[in-house]
């Protein structure tokens, strides 16, 4: 049994988080309720860290920051382009689960992690 390929955000997209932080320290410490506000970063970097896609023997998880989705091959319609670029997997029910940090460019990649099961538009024919 292999391990399912994860796609996640990179970690260098906490480096704003960092910097968000910092810029509402000063607000944050003038008292006991302005506290909460650091409650924002923190969000935002759960979901940098939680939010992504696993793809194995199964089928296709996709995972935000307060839940997951798992969509298996048998469930697994095709793929919706989205107008900015966005990947949506299209179930056999109608339904539709958005794949968050994939765009297309990431279809090549999720291709290969599929094993098969997903073609890559992107791959040229073998030539005859």
């Amino acid at each position: 049994m292999t391990p399912p390929a994860r796609f996640r955000m990179s970690r260098s997209a906490l480096l704003p988080v960092v910097i968000l932080a910092l810029c509402v320290l000063p607000t944050a410490l003038v008292s006991a309720w302005t506290l909460l506000l650091l409650l924002v970063p923190a969000a935002v970097a759960a979901w940098v860290l939680r939010a992504g896609v696993d793809v194995g023997e199964h089928g296709i998880t996709a995972r935000s920051l307060l839940g997951s989705r798992t969509v298996t091959w048998s469930e697994l319609s095709g793929l919706r382009l989205g107008e900015r670029g966005e990947l949506w997997l299209v179930t056999t029910g109608a339904t539709e689960v958005r794949l968050p940090v994939l765009r297309v460019r990431d279809l090549p990649g999720l291709a290969a992690a599929s094993g098969g099961r997903l073609a890559d538009p992107t791959a040229r024919p073998a030539d005859q």
